[in-house]
């Protein structure tokens, strides 16, 4: 195995684990969550099963919306529909809830920069996007709608549904929301892995700078 596919396995493991750390800290902050992370609550509430489970099953659901978008996952898409819940349940059992806005604040804050440290990690193993990020993808091709007109009505709908049936929305959605981007940004250039035969450690163009909707 190579010194470069190594590094890309590596980043692209220990991303999602973070990725899934991330997200259970959001929960644990108790001040809103992710988009999806919205939805992932709100359906976990009404059934029972952990926010975990629930993530695989939607991540496993999503990727079959792939199937008529011909999209084709990758070794990242495949390990992001079932890495990301382990992490974030095994993360929810070790880690209390948390009281108090002293303490609430400062973890989504924390748990919002990690999530933007582990989008940039996965996604710069470029080992293929994760399923949310290929439906958007899939669709924006599909319509011909704008990247941005997608993500954005992609995320409405996830949000809406999540907090009808339950999901948290607050502060740190709305954080979320307005610091992802451009933490996933700088993270994506930080870990760049070059591209075979290139001496560039560009790793995505502007159109798919502007397409990163974790997950």
């Amino acid at each position: 195995m190579s010194r470069e596919l190594t590094r890309r396995l590596i980043q692209l493991y220990v991303g999602l684990v973070l990725y899934g750390v991330s997200s259970a800290v959001l929960v644990r902050a108790g001040l809103g969550l992710e988009p999806w992370g919205v939805l992932h609550q709100g359906l976990a509430e009404r059934t029972g099963m952990t926010i975990g489970v629930v993530s695989i099953i939607v991540g496993a659901a999503v990727l079959l919306l792939w199937i008529p978008a011909r999209q084709r996952p990758g070794l990242g898409t495949v390990s992001n529909v079932v890495v990301i819940g382990i992490a974030m349940d095994g993360t929810l059992a070790l880690v209390p809830d948390v009281h108090g806005l002293a303490g609430q604040v400062p973890l989504m804050l924390g748990g919002v920069a990690l999530n933007g440290l582990a989008t940039g990690l996965y996604i710069a193993a470029r080992f293929g996007p994760g399923p949310r990020d290929g439906l958007m993808t899939g669709l924006h091709r599909l319509t011909g709608r704008s990247i941005r007109l997608v993500r954005t009505a992609i995320e409405v709908a996830v949000v809406a549904a999540g907090f009808a049936l339950g999901g948290s929305v607050g502060a740190g959605t709305v954080v979320y929301a307005l610091a992802i981007g451009p933490l996933a940004q700088f993270f994506l250039r930080f870990f760049a892995v070059p591209s075979p035969g290139s001496r560039s450690t560009v790793v995505a163009t502007h159109t798919q700078e502007r397409a990163i909707i974790p997950r």
